[in-house]
């Protein structure tokens, strides 16, 4: 009779065992990351977040870049970090978008964070960009009298005073002489129309009609599109020289900025193919790139024009054709 009863409490005993056994070895269940970081495949400046005060840098980021896609005048993004020609930038740096708050006793009225410094055993050149004269507002705003020294003569513009003063009252239309006004009548047939404004002689990137306008304030309409098949030439609306030549900024594909002046840059998104690199020199009409749809549904050049970073209607300074 008192076998059953010696079972039973082994039995217990065992699963006591067994159970006080389980609880010992459980593990915390594993905690997955839902987060979606930029992958190093798309490259570049990544997407801008509303409100956002900071941004490191990722690999294929220039300054130029940067500031373009969250509209900053690129001097500005310059100065606010202590960044000086040819405006390098390292890969993990964390790059202010927004400028300090003066201290009280400050009456400097500027100010730049200062942001860490990277680790000199991993950082590495983002973008080296040619160290040729450069347009760029000085970082200390302590030195005044240096400032004017220091900026190449053929832009020397106050990093206080926007350069907006410069520009004309009202654009000046160019035409082609006619024929029989002191130009061959052939070389007038070949001239192309351009517009005079900002210090900058404007001309068309690419023939075919305007198939998407500008719109001030929308995100999705900072530029014009303009209409075309695979393969038509892109040229550059204007002298310069290449800031940004990639595929890094989103929604813009196959993307080649140029900088003008001091104040102005013009970028020609969606080629198929890109024909000039970071540093180059161009000339206005010289060949770019080849008209794509890279991130469009359709064959198109999508041209903007920033001032001072800001996005500007490009039909206000296209000339009338």
């Amino acid at each position: 009779m008192p076998r059953p009863v010696i079972t039973r409490v082994r039995i217990a005993c065992l699963a006591a065992a067994l159970l006080l056994a389980a609880c010992a070895s459980d593990e915390p269940a594993p905690v997955e990351d839902h987060s979606i970081p930029l992958s190093e495949s798309e490259g570049g400046a990544a997407a801008p977040q509303a409100g956002a005060t900071a941004y490191r840098v990722q690999k294929g980021d220039t300054l130029y870049a940067i500031a373009f896609t969250r509209g900053l005048d690129y001097r500005d993004l310059a100065a606010w970090n202590h960044i000086e020609p040819p405006y390098r930038i390292f890969i993990g740096q964390e790059l202010a978008l927004k400028p300090a708050a003066a201290p009280a006793a400050d009456n400097s009225g500027g100010g730049a964070v200062a942001t860490a410094a990277p680790d000199t055993a991993t950082a590495a050149t983002v973008s080296a960009l040619p160290g040729s004269p450069q347009s760029a507002r000085a970082e200390n705003a302590a030195s005044p009298a240096k400032q004017a020294t220091t900026l190449p003569p053929a832009a020397a513009i106050s990093a206080q005073a926007k350069p907006a003063d410069t520009e004309p009252a009202a654009p000046v239309r160019m035409k082609p002489a006619a024929a029989g006004a002191g130009e061959p009548a052939a070389k007038s047939a070949e001239a192309t129309p351009q517009l005079s404004a900002g210090g900058v002689s404007w001309r068309w990137p690419a023939d075919g009609s305007v198939i998407g306008t500008y719109i001030a304030g929308d995100q999705t309409r900072q530029g014009i599109d303009i209409a075309g098949k695979e393969g038509d030439a892109v040229v550059a609306t204007a002298d310069g020289e290449v800031v940004y030549s990639g595929n890094g900024l989103l929604g813009y594909g196959e993307l080649i900025i140029i900088k003008h002046n001091a104040t102005f840059l013009s970028a020609y998104g969606h080629n198929r193919k890109r024909l000039v690199q970071e540093g180059e020199r161009v000339r206005g009409g010289q060949r770019i790139a080849e008209m794509g749809a890279s991130a469009a549904a359709r064959d198109e050049l999508h041209f903007e024009i920033r001032k001072s970073g800001k996005p500007v209607n490009p039909l206000d300074y296209l000339p009338v054709r």
